[in-house]
């Protein structure tokens, strides 16, 4: 079992490596992505500047807080479109046939076909998530917390993303929805969880887990409890394996489409 895992993980750091190498080949276009993608993200964070000019506090949150959230949003944001891009194209895959290609291969399907492409610009949301955590104050611990939250932020957009697009193997076409949902992860983990009350709420802390993605992290970060760093941890399982669950209960209703092409 478990040389089965680490033969997976090696597959799927592979194919990373090689979708890299295919995007470095361009250097230019390259940087260029990363670089630009770095400065739109900065472009944001002068509403905040202004808003906090003339007000201290805003939704329980204060300046350097909001640094935070907006750092963590970029990191989730970047090691899920970075490592498992093709989780936000799922829905169509499934719809026009482009599993295919994964079904022959001796590999975990889902994990192949997620980890299959990258986008290049996400690895410069991942770097100004780290340049917002200097801003807001580098330690080791918070160092250390900030790249374990960025992580379990990407998977729980992952996941959320498979449930919702999987749902296409029994309703067909659902982009709309899972975009709409896919949407509503990253737009609204940049805002401070002060600001929404009830229904909403409940939703970000169940159907789109927000709560566990971005605001309970930064509560840890900035208030340390072990109880709800176990809570985050947990939830990320829960999603993940619900991902999975979903995804092959639905492969099973699978049809192909004789879209073969060949894959290295």
């Amino acid at each position: 079992m478990l040389t089965e895992v680490k033969n997976q993980i090696k597959v799927n750091i592979l194919s990373t490596k090689y979708a890299l190498e295919r995007e470095m080949l361009n250097k230019v276009t390259f940087i260029s992505n990363i670089l630009f993608m770095i400065l739109n993200n900065a472009s944001f964070i002068v509403q905040w500047v202004i808003l906090y000019a003339i007000k201290d506090n805003i939704g329980g949150y204060s300046f350097k807080q909001v640094l935070l959230l907006w750092g963590l949003a970029a990191m989730g944001y970047g090691v899920s479109r970075f490592f498992f891009k093709n989780a936000f194209n799922l829905s169509d895959m499934i719809n026009t046939g482009k599993l295919d290609n994964y079904l022959v291969q001796p590999k975990n399907v889902l994990l192949a076909v997620l980890t299959s492409d990258i986008e290049v610009s996400a690895l410069g949301d991942i770097l100004y998530g780290y340049i917002l955590l200097f801003i807001y104050g580098i330690s080791i611990k918070s160092f250390l917390l900030y790249t374990l939250f960025g992580i379990t932020a990407g998977f729980i957009l992952v996941s959320v993303s498979v449930i919702f697009s999987s749902l296409a193997f029994w309703f067909g076409r659902v982009e709309v929805i899972s975009n709409t949902l896919n949407s509503i992860m990253t737009n609204f983990a940049t805002y401070p969880e002060g600001i929404f009350k009830g229904i909403i709420k409940i939703l970000f802390y169940t159907i789109l887990p927000l709560g566990f993605s971005s605001y309970m992290p930064i509560q840890i970060m900035t208030n340390f409890n072990l109880f709800n760093l176990f809570i985050v941890i947990l939830i990320v399982i829960l999603f993940v394996s619900l991902a999975f669950f979903i995804f092959y209960k639905g492969l099973k209703r699978y049809s192909s489409t004789n879209l073969m092409n060949v894959r290295v």
